[in-house]
């Protein structure tokens, strides 16, 4: 089988578009993203022609609910939610559909050393990567996307660079102060959990010790939160 591995990023939309004689396009769901997501997602099942495959796990309901069995926010290794809420479903389905997969993935050509990794982590695969064959930038697949007719995630229009979950645990100052502002919330929520577990989301500070003017969420390399974020970190 040919699978587009689907993130309700614009990337992965634009991958998915280009890729030919896809068999299967798979989301792996995570409900803190923003709700705004599966309007996205419906939308690419029309300009696609397809329905797109939503997966879950039946694990673990949320990132809270991975942090409070883990006990911890985020590591050198990666992030505990990626592992249990994408990479861990990602593996399941393997198992159920046991083959030599192509897997699609939407890495740009300013991500060419983090797909030439995942392309070596899963050796056992083929791959194709449609946006550096095409020698294509992030910002010119949101332009695909745009003229395609294709309204982008909300969360890109808010100012954040990826449609990741809403409180991503691998954000950094600026970002959280952004979320701070923004869903105050979900701000407050992990603020708490953090005091919790006795660990941080931001190495060496605390939430709730965030200087609401530290960080700048425009000069912060955060990535687009996908099922191969920890392939080199965590065991296949």
């Amino acid at each position: 089988m040919k699978v587009c591995w689907f993130s309700t990023g614009i990337s992965s939309f634009v991958a998915c578009y280009l890729a030919k004689d896809v068999d299967e396009i798979i989301y792996t769901h995570v409900p803190d993203q923003h709700p705004d997501s599966l309007r996205f997602l419906h939308d690419c099942e029309r300009i696609l022609g397809r329905k797109i495959t939503i997966l879950q796990s039946d694990r673990f309901s949320s990132v809270e609910d991975v942090m409070n069995f883990t006990h911890t926010m985020n590591t050198p290794f990666g992030a505990p939610c990626t592992r249990y809420l994408k990479k861990e479903v990602r593996k399941k389905w393997e198992r159920e559909n046991p083959d030599h997969h192509t897997y699609v993935w939407g890495f740009d050509v300013n991500e060419v050393k983090r797909a030439e990794n995942t392309c070596k982590a899963l050796s056992d695969y083929d791959h194709e990567l449609p946006l550096i064959e095409n020698g294509l930038t992030k910002e010119e697949a949101h332009g695909i996307a745009n003229k395609l007719g294709l309204k982008r995630p909300i969360m890109y229009d808010m100012g954040y660079p990826n449609n990741n979950c809403i409180g991503c645990v691998k954000g950094g100052m600026g970002y959280w102060n952004k979320i701070r502002v923004d869903f105050p919330e979900v701000f407050d929520r992990r603020a708490k959990q953090e005091r919790e577990i006795g660990r941080s989301c931001i190495n060496g500070v605390f939430l709730d010790e965030l200087e609401p003017n530290r960080g700048n969420i425009n000069t912060e390399v955060m990535e687009d939160c996908t099922i191969a974020c920890q392939l080199l970190t965590w065991n296949k």
